[in-house]
């Protein structure tokens, strides 16, 4: 899905206030049907810490590296983690170890794929039976890609991601705007805010409005491979192109073309021939992101290039102390 552009925007003709007003009723529902089940529910400790991290708004934020990085920090400290994640865009409903050898993107979903990677991945549309398969796989801990709407397990720690640059676009719920439901109602179960800048440059500059008294950790993506010289067609399809575009002008790259497809695209063998003959015809290679490229069929895989990247904080002694009692807990 690609989202509308009158939820980026506030106010004038561009807020289209028409077909916002019509939906406005839309979002009231929407809000109040994901606050009672938030209310009712009687969340489960499956048996090991659960860190979710999460989001308010639909579209990319930059919960992935975080995510990748938050494991990361667990293994360091000697607590097994495995990746939970709902598998969006996926076939199977799972429970299921995610399995590259095995899977594809049209299988688990995108992410996972980047997580298994890294170590155990499990998707599960019922994250209550993927939490507790993967503790009885061996998991001392949980990392939920996604889930703060979740209400289903008990989260030792919830770590909301906000992108500074986008905020809370209109401010209004789905469909009239980004929101997943209130900001308000959202930041009272977060423990923490992990606020994405566009570079270390940025940080302390000005942020959306946080009404929490949460923590806030400032922290950007950072490139940690660059690709070699040279002509490059660039591709995407995620919630922010923009941060892809950014990156590629950070490492000094600026590709002949820039092509957007909607986030989580499944590129078919016609996408892909397409890009490949745009690039074929100015002497150029095709380069992405990592989480596009498992979208990507097989069979061109090999002919594609990513910028792999990573999640820096301003202060990772803050997010060591977040974390501390959560390691200790499942030691």
């Amino acid at each position: 899905m690609t989202p509308p552009h009158f939820w980026q925007v506030e106010d004038g003709r561009e807020a289209a206030p028409l077909t916002r007003a019509l939906l406005t009723p839309l979002s009231w529902l929407y809000a109040e049907v994901t606050a009672r089940k938030i209310a009712a529910a009687a969340p489960v400790d499956p048996g090991a810490p659960v860190i979710c991290i999460g989001n308010l708004t639909v579209g990319g934020a930059g919960k992935t590296p975080v995510v990748r990085a938050i494991r990361a920090a667990l293994v360091a400290a000697g607590v097994p983690a495995t990746v939970l994640s709902r598998g969006h865009g996926g076939r199977l409903k799972g429970p299921i170890a995610v399995d590259p050898s095995l899977h594809e993107a049209a299988d688990v979903g995108d992410e996972p794929l980047l997580h298994a990677a890294d170590g155990p991945a499990v998707i599960a549309r019922d994250r209550l039976a993927g939490a507790r398969a993967a503790v009885a796989a061996g998991a001392r801990a949980i990392v939920m890609d996604d889930g703060h709407q979740n209400p289903s397990l008990a989260k030792a720690l919830s770590l909301v991601v906000v992108d500074a640059q986008a905020g809370w676009g209109n401010g209004r719920v789905v469909p009239a705007g980004p929101l997943r439901e209130p900001v308000i109602a959202g930041l009272a179960r977060a423990d923490a805010v992990i606020l994405m800048r566009g570079g270390p440059q940025e940080v302390a500059a000005e942020r959306p409005d946080l009404p929490t008294d949460a923590p806030v950790l400032e922290a950007w993506l950072e490139p940690v491979s660059a690709p070699p010289p040279g002509a490059w067609v660039a591709f995407c399809g995620i919630g922010r192109p923009a941060k892809f575009e950014a990156t590629l002008r950070e490492l000094g790259l600026e590709p002949i073309h820039f092509a957007v497809f909607p986030d989580h695209h499944p590129y078919s063998g016609g996408d892909m021939e397409r890009l490949r003959r745009l690039a074929s015809a100015d002497n150029a290679r095709l380069l992405t992101t990592e989480k596009d490229k498992v979208r990507v069929p097989a069979r061109f895989r090999p002919v594609v290039e990513t910028v792999k990247v990573a999640v820096r904080f301003a202060d990772p002694a803050v997010l060591d102390a977040l974390l501390a009692p959560v390691i200790e807990a499942a030691r």
